[in-house]
């Protein structure tokens, strides 16, 4: 029994001798060293960061916005590699070099908006709003080619010169030409569901834009067939809102091309139908009001791209939309 007593004596004071030695071990290097991150970006070594995490944060915020005005993003294919390290204390750091280094390499990206005149880019834009301010302005002065501007977004790496939007207007408007009155027999319709005559018929309601977008396809004769709908280009799922109050007649896949498509009824013998949506937010029945969410924009159906595709009809005839909004 004396041996084992004198034994765990012994180991108690060996355990004490190790826990003290590693406890002065950890202070010196503590005291002497710390912990730090060495940073590398495509294998070099470009210097030493204490705290990874804001480094990193501030290189992200770079990528997402960028420098100056209408960056749309930074584009950086070499991230910085960080691996933790103990050094002495005296280590400096250098978060500025490793920022401006990351930063050098990257593409930055700038985002603005194109005047196109018969696909054509006439002058450029900073803002959507703008773009939309000239197109709105030429339409009021009755421009001759306001059927034929458009508005295209940019994503470039280098940004254009922008003009107002006052020299836009002055620059792009056309005089109409008032032709002679002419003798001439009344225009009629090709076929029972297409006006396309240039008579605008009163539809007895007002209309808001379903969507915000470029126009990709008018009203009109289009690859030998009547294409009897304006089509807007829009981001998918972009909502869809009602032109007008009334009550929804059809909501949901359309087997003739349509893809998911909502129909509604306003009254008076007109009706809007809303095509080639991603999803339905409405069911047939519902009364919807002007401006409420009724679809998603899509590409369902025989479509090429995102794009709602926008019809007004008259007592079963269609109207060029054009006459009425856009």
């Amino acid at each position: 029994m004396k041996k084992i007593l004198i034994y765990l004596r012994s180991s108690v004071k060996l355990i004490s001798l190790v826990v003290i030695s590693l406890i002065l071990i950890a202070s010196a290097v503590i005291f002497i060293y710390k912990p730090i991150y060495s940073v590398t970006i495509d294998g070099e070594f470009v210097g030493y960061t204490e705290n990874k995490g804001d480094l990193q944060t501030r290189i992200n915020d770079y990528m997402k916005i960028g420098e100056g005005e209408n960056v749309a993003f930074v584009q950086i294919d070499e991230l910085p590699e960080y691996k933790m390290c103990l050094l002495k204390k005296d280590i400096v750091t250098n978060d500025d070099e490793i920022f401006d280094k990351v930063k050098n390499s990257g593409v930055t990206y700038y985002k603005y908006y194109a005047i196109v005149e018969k696909e054509e880019e006439k002058l450029y834009v900073s803002k959507f709003d703008e773009a939309e301010s000239i197109i709105n302005q030429l339409k009021e002065k009755d421009s001759n080619n306001k059927d034929d501007i458009n508005i295209i977004e940019k994503y470039e790496t280098s940004c254009a010169d922008f003009t107002s939007v006052e020299d836009a207007v002055n620059k792009l408007y056309v005089k109409k030409v008032v032709a002679k009155p002419k003798i001439t027999s009344v225009a009629r319709v090709s076929s029972s569901t297409a006006n396309t005559s240039s008579t605008v018929v009163p539809l007895g309601i007002t209309l808001s834009k379903p969507v915000s977008g470029t126009i990709s396809s008018r009203y009109g004769r289009r690859w030998g067939t009547m294409h009897k709908g304006l089509d807007i280009a829009a981001p998918y799922g972009t909502p869809v809102k009602a032109a007008a109050a009334g009550t929804v007649t059809q909501a949901g896949w359309n087997s003739g091309g349509y893809g998911y498509l909502v129909v509604i009824s306003h009254g008076n013998g007109v009706e809007t139908y809303y095509g080639h949506c991603s999803s339905i937010a409405t069911t047939k029945g519902a009364k919807v009001s002007a401006g409420q969410v009724i679809s998603y924009v899509g590409s369902t159906g025989d479509s090429t791209g995102n794009h709602l595709h926008f019809e007004i009809r008259k007592n079963g005839v269609t109207q060029n939309p054009q006459n009425y909004l856009y």
